[in-house]
């Protein structure tokens, strides 16, 4: 399972919300094409509403999304491993 780490679109570990949306928007996300994903989250700055931008660019690419922590993920879209 590959891990996306929200944090990395902060600016400067802050959190500014023109600056996150432009991270996400320039983001490749085509390299989980066909991946099961974890968005790792317990410990992130960003509010609720910035894990759902980022949901809605992973979607078209990503196999399953799953949250939390890779010990015990929580299934957000198709079970752990299985095909959206």
């Amino acid at each position: 399972m590959d891990v996306l780490e929200p944090d990395q679109f902060l600016s400067g570990g802050m959190f500014h919300e023109s600056g996150f949306r432009e991270a996400v928007h320039q983001f490749d996300w085509a390299r989980f094409q066909g991946k099961p994903v974890l968005i790792q989250g317990c410990a992130s700055l960003l509010p609720i509403w910035a894990y759902l931008v980022i949901l809605a660019e992973l979607v078209p690419y990503a196999k399953s999304v799953s949250y939390g922590e890779l010990k015990s993920p929580i299934p957000v879209l198709g079970k752990l491993g299985a095909s959206v």
